[in-house]
């Protein structure tokens, strides 16, 4: 589904990815995680050509995003993304959030997307909060509504960057139990988290990240049932988040 090959990048003289080289299959659950500046979010990001890269390739669903002809609008529409902040309309009620886009890329009518959006919602949890407005809601209902958002353009893979980093401890669970029951459903999915209870709980694979380079990308027992294998920054990573 997803097909990243030798991908490098620069901002000007410094070099933030460095020759990245992996693969998603259908269905499959991938976990990016890695030390702050390590080149994870900036990775995701160019999945879906938000970040422009230099040299090498991405292919999603045989479409090339370095190909000039590709229309990466198009493209967009078929990946869903969440951020770490949200990024809902704070001016539009929660149903308008979930139906703006449906109407103006998908061309749905208005009663169809808001029949998808509803449904999505209540999906999520949140079906007695369409009417409210962003600012209205705690930041996990934001983060589930985005969620509700980005599968309502029916995406054939979901990205997600940090999507629980924002959000108070309380709110964790919440987020992570709607994309817990989307992998379960077979949803293709590449999360960037420091989440490893998601990860050893959901992931197929675990790629960690260091410096801008893959360093490691393996199955989620073998990074973390097999410790002693592991690069020296990847044990020194481990040793820090699985002590608590």
């Amino acid at each position: 589904m997803i097909s990243i090959k030798n991908v490098s990048k620069w901002y000007g003289e410094f070099q933030v990815l460095t020759d990245c080289t992996t693969e998603v299959t259908k269905g499959e659950v991938v976990v990016v995680c890695g030390p702050s500046g390590s080149g994870k979010s900036t990775l995701i990001k160019c999945v879906n050509a938000l970040e422009p890269f230099q040299k090498g390739d991405i292919v999603v669903d045989g479409t090339s995003i370095a190909d000039p002809k590709t229309d990466l609008p198009k493209l967009r529409s078929r990946v869903g993304m969440v951020f770490q902040h949200f990024e809902l309309f704070p001016h539009l009620s929660i149903t308008e959030n979930l139906t703006i886009a449906q109407m103006k890329v998908l061309g749905r009518s208005k009663e169809e997307a808001t029949d998808k959006g509803l449904k999505l919602l209540d999906r999520v949890g949140l079906k007695a909060h369409a009417h409210k407005y962003p600012g209205q809601l705690s930041g996990g209902q934001q983060q589930r509504v985005a969620i509700a958002r980005a599968l309502a353009m029916d995406p054939i893979v979901m990205l997600f960057d940090e999507p629980t980093s924002a959000l108070d401890p309380e709110m964790v669970n919440e987020v992570l139990d709607v994309m817990v029951q989307l992998a379960q459903e077979g949803m293709t999915m590449m999360c960037v988290t420091h989440e490893m209870g998601f990860a050893r709980k959901v992931a197929n694979r675990v790629i960690f990240m260091d410096r801008g380079q893959i360093v490691e990308d393996c199955h989620k027992e073998e990074f973390f049932g097999n410790v002693d294998a592991r690069s020296d920054r990847a044990k020194q990573f481990l040793a820090k988040i699985l002590q608590h």
